[in-house]
């Protein structure tokens, strides 16, 4: 599995890539955030991401150019991250619910339970703790549209590589 696409020969190939701390960062914490940009302007999304020194932002939305995400829509949220804090980003749909699924849970066709069951088995599946480097996720943030982490898929992966993972902690912001 690969997120994203490279945007120039300086910026890494995929979540895969290893890093020269590779072998360090195994053995200690892996700070993994998450962040929800409904109900909030820019300045408190990019503040919040600032404070809690984010280096990478994780965009696993399944539609991030929907004219519904305003400054987060990709092309304008890869230059703002950028420009603003010298941020990474990165598209990540493998770490997305299928659309089938996603849209049960939105038309009120299953529960929250029956989302989460059956996202936590899509991940498994994908095995996504195998195919994204623990240390490319550290200091990531995991973004997607819902303003709080409670009932929303960027917890659950959040949780997950928790679970696979040693050293996880995670911070919602």
């Amino acid at each position: 599995m690969t997120c994203g696409r490279p945007r120039s020969p300086a910026e890494p190939m995929s979540m895969t890539t290893q890093t020269p701390e590779s072998a360090d960062r195994r053995s200690s914490e892996i700070v993994i955030c998450t962040i929800g940009f409904a109900k909030k302007n820019a300045r408190q999304f990019f503040g919040l991401l600032s404070e809690a020194g984010v280096r990478r932002v994780v965009d696993i939305r399944l539609n991030n150019v929907s004219q519904l995400a305003g400054f987060t829509k990709r092309p304008d949220l890869e230059f703002f991250l950028a420009e603003i804090g010298g941020v990474d980003y990165v598209h990540c749909p493998e770490l997305t619910p299928p659309k089938e699924l996603l849209d049960g849970y939105r038309k009120k066709e299953i529960a929250w339970e029956d989302f989460e069951r059956r996202f936590n088995d899509v991940l498994a599946e994908r095995r996504v703790e195998s195919a994204v480097a623990p240390e490319r996720m550290h200091m990531g943030c995991l973004l997607c549209s819902e303003p709080e982490p409670v009932r929303c898929h960027r917890r659950l992966v959040a949780e997950y590589l928790q679970r696979h993972w040693d050293g996880v902690r995670i911070q919602h912001l």
